[in-house]
């Protein structure tokens, strides 16, 4: 990174910290409705550790590290909330995603070295539906933190992204469809990204269950286009979704 994209994202990662520890002490009655909502959906028992999740590995990241590529999960799930870990894309469809970079090398991306991983939300869940739970229990004042919570990363997202000039993944667009839990961060994502970095956003299923892979294949398959380059099926197909994502 240059001098001007490390200082850009050492102000982004710092001021991320800031607003985690401030929004866990703005409802300290969140880790009672996480377990509430995991219980309604019978979720297996598992430790309740940070309701919301600041993402550690931005610590690990130094201004010699080519970072080529930001990819926006959801929210923090089981794995990614529990003391011992405190970041994210760390279970089940972190590891696919890991894996498939490291299938496809012509890509020339290490998932764990070269990419800034975030979410749509910091606030956790088990399970990404389980939000709606926890807003309609915890009434308008949680309401109105998830709601900030995704503006503030949507904003701070856009101005990181074109400071540092890279791609800018989407993955998990079910809720980001208009009305569903993540519409905010969709339109504020929108608002604040100029023409150049716009044309830099790209929109993926989720890396969960293979989807994002399985996806691809079907796209690559029924257009005919196995003899393209894959980087620019990706980018074919991540047009395809923004565009279906992004309408009003």
């Amino acid at each position: 990174m240059t001098q001007q994209q490390w200082a850009a994202f050492c102000d982004f990662k710092e001021e991320f910290s800031r607003k985690v520890q401030e929004w866990n002490s703005a409802a300290p009655e969140l880790k009672d409705l996480q377990k509430l909502a995991a219980e309604q959906t019978k979720t297996p028992l598992y430790s309740f550790d940070l309701p919301v999740v600041y993402n550690k590995s931005l610590d690990d990241v130094s201004i010699n590290d080519d970072i080529k590529l930001i990819v926006i999960g959801d929210n923090p799930g089981k794995d990614e909330q529990l003391f011992k870990n405190s970041r994210y894309l760390v279970g089940q469809a972190g590891k696919i995603a890991e894996g498939y970079f490291k299938r496809n090398p012509e890509l020339e991306i290490d998932f764990r070295k070269n990419v800034i991983i975030l979410n749509k939300t910091p606030i956790h869940s088990a399970k990404t539906n389980q939000l709606k739970i926890i807003i309609k229990q915890g009434g308008q004042s949680v309401a109105n933190l998830i709601k900030e919570s995704q503006i503030w990363f949507a904003k701070k997202t856009a101005e990181l992204h074109s400071k540092l000039g890279t791609e800018l993944w989407l993955v998990g667009y079910s809720e980001l469809k208009p009305k569903k839990i993540f519409d905010e961060y969709r339109k504020t994502l929108k608002s604040c990204c100029d023409e150049k970095a716009w044309n830099k956003v790209y929109v993926f299923q989720h890396f969960s269950m293979n989807r994002f892979s399985i996806d691809l294949c079907d796209f690559i398959k029924n257009n005919h286009k196995e003899n393209q380059l894959l980087k620019d099926n990706i980018h074919e197909l991540g047009i395809l979704h923004r565009n279906e994502i992004f309408v009003d």
